[in-house]
């Protein structure tokens, strides 16, 4: 099951479990849709995979399944994976 991270991993801005900007590789880190664009041009600095829009959870099952509450945030590598 996704985690659904709170936070952009590059700027700390907040993506909630309903955010349209989430934005995830297939390992789940997580970024905004701006950074992803403009600093990270596509490429995941943490294993050099692509993004895709990250699911959003049906509001009837965060009750049950409710998103994560651990920020991870590394703006010292916020950059494109070498």
């Amino acid at each position: 099951m996704l985690q659904l991270r709170p936070n952009c991993e590059c700027c700390n801005r907040d993506l909630p479990a309903e955010s349209p900007d989430a934005r995830i590789c297939t390992f789940e880190c997580t970024f905004c849709a701006d950074c992803v664009k403009t600093k990270l041009h596509g490429v995941c600095p943490n294993c050099g995979g692509e993004f895709t829009v990250r699911p959003r959870r049906p509001a009837d099952m965060l009750a049950k399944y409710p998103p994560s509450k651990e920020r991870v945030f590394k703006p010292q590598g916020c950059g494109a994976a070498s």
